[in-house]
């Protein structure tokens, strides 16, 4: 029987919300980033439709192999970096690909501060850097959708920062850390969304089975470090199903489905 993995993110963003470039298309046709509460609620990548179903084909890997893990990384970036360049060209907004880091260890610098302990990835909005933490206990299961779910969660943040969400988020001054909490959930189930937004658009190409994807579904019920396990299996259910970043709003849904 397999055990779920316990996949955590949660440090990443939290100690950037209280502390506060190639175009895809002619600068011509690219509007303004939107700022403030148009960005989180009526943003143009909300408006740029499906994702075009692209072929991704998983590269080779290994169980408890590093290297195999790399690879495998390298290549699903990849396949985020020509979706997402593309969908960007659609919303006519600025696009740029993320800078990407893998490390076997914590504690390394990220450029916001050295990568803690308790988390799988972090993103970085300063220099628009993903870190992987390429854990024994992550590596125990890479042949799983783990490394691919991850990964595509932490270019969900690389979406939302260059779509203006992130930075409206950060620059916001909130009245409690309750209230930012609350914010920073909206930001984490949305970037859950936008990760089932992408798997969804690649499935068919992945020779996958569904209980695939319902096992990094069963991840939820481990941890809700982003919320509660039925609103991320909820989000991340929803953006698989219709492979829409406009399915993707966490900024205007009912309370009872952000907490």
């Amino acid at each position: 029987m397999r055990t779920p993995l316990i996949v955590l993110l949660s440090g990443a963003l939290a100690s950037l919300l209280f502390a506060g470039t190639a175009n895809a298309v002619p600068t011509e046709q690219v509007r303004p980033v939107p700022k403030g509460k148009t960005a989180l609620v009526a943003n143009p990548i909300y408006k740029s439709g499906k994702l075009d179903e692209e072929a991704c084909q998983e590269q080779p890997v290994y169980n408890d192999d590093l290297e195999s893990a790399e690879v495998y990384l390298d290549f699903v970036l990849d396949c985020l970096n020509k979706s997402w360049e593309y969908q960007f060209s659609k919303a006519k907004l600025p696009f740029s690909k993320p800078r990407f880091a893998v490390t076997p260890r914590i504690g390394v610098p990220t450029g916001c501060g050295k990568f803690p302990d308790g988390a799988q990835a972090l993103y970085c909005s300063r220099n628009k850097k993903i870190t992987f933490y390429l854990s024994k206990g992550i590596l125990s299961e890479a042949t799983e959708l783990f490394l691919f779910q991850t990964l595509s969660h932490e270019y969900g943040h690389h979406v939302q920062q260059l779509s203006g969400i992130l930075p409206t988020v950060f620059l916001r001054k909130y009245k409690s850390n309750k209230e930012g909490l609350a914010e920073l959930r909206k930001v984490e189930l949305q970037a859950e969304c936008l990760s089932g937004v992408f798997i969804g658009s690649v499935w068919r190409s992945l020779g996958r089975r569904e209980s695939d994807f319902r096992y990094i579904l069963s991840a939820a019920y481990t941890t809700a470090s982003h919320g509660k396990a039925a609103n991320i299996a909820y989000w991340l259910t929803r953006g698989f199903r219709q492979e829409d970043p406009g399915a993707c709003n966490t900024f205007i849904a009912p309370k009872s489905k952000v907490s």
